[in-house]
């Protein structure tokens, strides 16, 4: 059984802890309408994706 041969300090412990966080989404310019989009997906606002029309937008 895997057994520690030292006990880990809190400092330690913490540390290493102390790397789980969030990242914000990457966000880029729509070329089409200028709305802000997650990079390598259709426009939410326009429907449109690497200059075509792919979805329908009511407007």
């Amino acid at each position: 059984m895997a057994v520690p041969k030292r006990k880990m300090t809190k400092a330690r412990r913490d540390a290493r802890r102390a790397n789980w966080k969030l990242t914000a989404p990457n966000l880029v310019e729509c070329p089409q309408c200028h709305e802000m989009k997650m990079p390598h997906r259709i426009c939410p606002a326009c429907g449109y994706y690497d200059g075509k029309e792919v979805v329908k937008t009511e407007e």
